[in-house]
């Protein structure tokens, strides 16, 4: 007779090894290596966006009008996994300071397209600047080769990671009451 739990031997009958206690210092956990990473970046950008209207959202909608050129105001929405009726608000803001323009859609005039305006542009390059200052703060530990590692691996990561389990409404992260594990 063993002590071993069925959970354990199940586990190491499917060739998975079953974990044991390494007393290891909770810094050498990934989640909360990860954790820790995140809420620094999500504090340091967050503040390096606050006078855009929307903050991270705000930037995300004029990098992307910016980058892939005027996109419909729903067709936007969806790509950034932002709620319509929250896009409605972020986009009267972002016009409301002059960033963006709607304008009708030639190819169908009950639908409106995003289109950044001068301002926008001047204030995306500035707020990448910023950006850019906001990682180097955060990956300041590391030399310009590890940096570009740990983005390539990192992104590696993530791409695998969102092919398994995708997020399909970006906006469930921005609500500290909801638990990531269950969106």
């Amino acid at each position: 007779m063993t002590s071993t739990s069925p959970d354990v031997g199940a586990r190491t009958a499917h060739g998975v090894p079953p974990r044991v206690a390494s007393g290891a210092p909770v810094e050498a956990d990934l989640g909360w290596a990860l954790g820790v990473v995140f809420r620094r970046y999500a504090k340091a950008s967050g503040a390096a966006l606050d006078d855009v209207p929307g903050g991270p959202r705000g930037y995300q909608v004029l990098a992307t009008v910016t980058s892939d050129g005027p996109k419909r105001q729903l067709d936007l929405a969806a790509q950034l996994g932002v709620d319509r009726t929250v896009m409605t608000y972020l986009l009267d803001d972002l016009e409301k300071a002059g960033l963006v323009q709607r304008q009708p859609d030639p190819a169908d005039r009950r639908a409106r397209l995003i289109v950044p305006t001068e301002q926008a542009t001047e204030t995306l390059c500035d707020l990448e600047r910023r950006l850019a200052a906001t990682e180097d703060e955060v990956l300041g530990s590391l030399d310009e080769a590890e940096r570009s590692s740990f983005r390539m691996l990192l992104q590696r990561v993530a791409l695998k990671a969102d092919a398994i389990d995708p997020l399909h409404n970006a906006c469930v992260l921005a609500d500290e009451s909801v638990d990531p594990a269950t969106t």
